[in-house]
């Protein structure tokens, strides 16, 4: 027998759900997986072992690896932790010998798209979060000088600490820790604390949308020289194009372990925004109107942001500054689906993987199909060549940027 309470959280859902129910929305989410698709198809496909598309894709669907659950979990949790939790449900632990067009498919170019993927999922939430928070559409992680903060975390790691190890100890021996290892924590610290500064210098007896914005230019700036200013202490030429790697933004030589640093953080945060999405809808309506409907308005733009910085530092830690991602992407959502949140966050987490593995496709590829040279493209170079011709586009479109 239904109760009262199974009545109202019915209530609740119902329209939740009925949002959801969209024809455009699905056709945006539809459109998108494919375009992720058909990125997966090229990018498993090409490289220096050339395969055609149906080696390719046989690679991809190798019996081998599904038939073998312990396969997917060394490649999920790494050979140790993997082995450990096939052991734990009774599966096999023995190695199994895996072709070598499935070896190079699995191993190198299958992470890269995952890669793509939740990173284009991390930076889309986290700009659509942000926008929410500023009521503002020219907001993202880059301009609220969240990943100036992260990045330069990242930096000060590669740079100053890279020889730093944490050693954490457990009763079965000790786990050793190095700095690349770390870097997820210290982007998410980076990233905090910058957002902490940007809100410290926007309050003023509490914060405002265009108090934020302003301040994050500032830190941003700040920030963003203090990068600058690191690569004079960098003596290995090999760390100053990883850091370079890192400030423009670059998806070359991920596999596993940047899918499983990438992985938690954003579905995390996925999860939180999504729970969340009333909520952001509220704040659309601007702080008066808010707070008449009960909302600590402070308390939940800070939790909000929070939610927001874990998404980008997540994205950061494994792909650097990806620049215009979480900027363009809530714009091309918003433009389809309009302004309801339950349905922008559901499309950002299809259209920003779509953005980000075109692009990282063009990124790998255009020097190869265009001069038959090997070299790569960093894909934040890509997102901004796209991303700044579409801003000016939507510029010169509107007559009222800058609002929501």
């Amino acid at each position: 027998m239904a109760t009262d309470t199974d009545t109202a959280t019915d209530r609740r859902t119902r329209p939740r759900l009925a949002s959801l129910a969209d024809g455009r929305l699905f056709s945006l989410c539809l459109g998108s997986s494919l375009l992720v698709l058909a990125s997966l198809l090229v990018q498993v496909s090409f490289g220096t072992y050339s395969m055609s598309i149906a080696e390719a894709w046989g690679a991809v669907l190798d019996p081998l690896v599904w038939t073998n659950p312990q396969v997917l979990l060394r490649f999920l949790f790494g050979e140790g932790l993997g082995n450990a939790v096939a052991g734990a449900l009774g599966l096999s632990t023995a190695a199994v010998d895996l072709p070598t067009a499935t070896n190079i498919v699995w191993n190198i170019r299958l992470p890269r798209v995952l890669v793509a993927v939740f990173v284009g999922m991390a930076l889309a939430v986290s700009g659509a979060i942000f926008q929410a928070v500023t009521r503002n559409e020219l907001a993202s992680p880059f301009i609220l000088g969240v990943s100036s903060g992260a990045g330069l975390t990242v930096l000060l790691t590669l740079v100053v600490f890279s020889g730093f190890a944490l050693v954490v100890p457990f009763t079965a021996g000790s786990v050793v820790l190095s700095a690349t290892a770390l870097l997820p924590l210290t982007a998410a610290l980076g990233g905090a604390v910058a957002f902490g500064i940007v809100y410290a210098i926007a309050w003023k007896g509490g914060t405002s949308p265009v108090r934020l914005v302003l301040a994050g230019v500032i830190v941003s700036t700040v920030f963003q020289s203090l990068q600058t200013a690191l690569f004079t202490f960098a003596s290995d030429i090999g760390v100053v194009q990883q850091a370079l790697a890192w400030t423009t933004g670059s998806l070359t030589g991920v596999a596993w372990p940047e899918v499983r640093i990438a992985l938690p953080g954003t579905v995390l945060a996925v999860v939180l925004a999504l729970a969340l999405a009333r909520q952001l809808n509220v704040l659309l309506l601007g702080e008066s109107t808010a707070r008449s409907l009960g909302m600590p308005v402070e308390r939940m733009r800070f939790a909000l942001s929070a939610v927001a910085i874990l998404a980008a530092a997540s994205a950061i830690a494994v792909a650097g500054i990806v620049s215009f991602v979480g900027l363009i992407v809530p714009h091309v959502v918003r433009n389809v689906v309009g302004s309801d949140y339950t349905k922008l966050v559901v499309g950002c987490l299809f259209v920003g993987p779509a953005l980000l593995c075109a692009a990282d496709v063009g990124a790998r590829l255009f020097f190869e199909v265009a001069f038959g040279q090997p070299q790569q493209l960093h894909v934040g170079i890509v997102t901004g060549l796209v991303g700044g011709p579409y801003f000016l586009y939507l510029m010169r479109r509107q007559d009222e940027m800058g609002e929501l």
